[in-house]
């Protein structure tokens, strides 16, 4: 004799149902969760990659200041461009005329989805001479930021940062 609950093997219509509907609940409450983690971890990358060029600027004028770097007295002393921090100055101070290096490669701004630009052309540059409320490339880098016009998690503009 066979037994009636051996007999229909599966689910229900309505067991499909809700198991579905927790599915959709719980997908719905990670996704937003994932975006946040995801901005979160780009913010973290911009952070650090303005911290790394702009060590490396204030590295470069301070070797301007020790005399390592020619320059003309109308010169700021600040680097010509982000490039010229990967591809080195020569030491003046050396006699065997080595190069000065400070950064290994120009970072990228991760807030900046084409791929395909230089490095160095992601970032906005202000030049020593350029106002710091209407910053303006010119003939030296003084300071970098962001071209995003997004916002950051923590309400300020990521081209304030």
């Amino acid at each position: 004799m066979i037994c009636a609950a051996h007999k229909h093997r599966g689910f229900t219509l309505l067991e499909l149902v809700i198991t579905v509907a927790i599915v959709a609940v719980l997908a719905s409450i990670a996704l937003p969760l994932a975006e946040v983690s995801v901005q979160r971890s780009k913010e973290q990358e911009l952070r650090t990659s303005l911290r790394q060029i702009r060590e490396a600027i204030d590295a470069y004028k301070q070797a301007a200041d020790e005399g390592k770097i020619a320059r003309s007295a109308q010169e700021s002393g600040y680097p010509p461009s982000l490039n010229a921090l990967v591809e080195g100055v020569e030491n003046i101070k050396d006699p065997g005329r080595s190069k000065l290096y400070f950064l290994r490669r120009v970072p990228r701004d991760p807030m900046v989805a084409d791929s395909s630009m230089d490095a160095d052309a992601t970032w906005g540059k202000r030049s020593y001479a350029s106002p710091a409320d209407d910053p303006q490339e010119g003939e030296d880098v003084f300071d970098v930021y962001s071209r995003s016009q997004g916002t950051g998690l923590n309400g300020i503009p990521y081209r304030q940062w």
